[in-house]
């Protein structure tokens, strides 16, 4: 029934505060995406050149930072992996294997 349901305190407070403190970052930087991109060299997008599904990094310095800056900000359960698995998801990090259809191509100017 409802097994899939978290039911750790801990994790249902850390989404209600998380969900605040994700308010006064936007409040701070005008937008989550401002914020996110802050961390970026040169605010562009990473492309990866990823061979097989092996080489696909869990984390990076980048994710390290910003999972960093978000503890120091309150923020929980929002370590390096999943934030690298978040900047993967929304485009920020493209690891597809080189070999994928869905590889970005990005021109070395391009900017998210």
């Amino acid at each position: 029934h409802f097994n899939g349901i978290v039911k750790n305190r801990l994790k249902i407070h850390a989404a209600i505060v998380n969900a605040q403190l994700f308010g006064d970052i936007v409040d701070q930087y005008g937008s989550f995406f401002n914020y996110i991109i802050s961390f970026f060299p040169k605010k562009e997008r990473i492309v990866n050149s990823i061979v097989d599904m092996a080489s696909i990094p869990t984390s990076s310095e980048i994710s390290d930072a910003i999972s960093s800056d978000m503890r120091k900000r309150g923020f929980r359960f929002f370590g390096t992996v999943i934030c690298y698995s978040f900047l993967q998801a929304t485009g920020f990090i493209d690891d597809h294997l080189n070999s994928c259809p869905c590889k970005s191509h990005p021109t070395p100017s391009e900017k998210i």
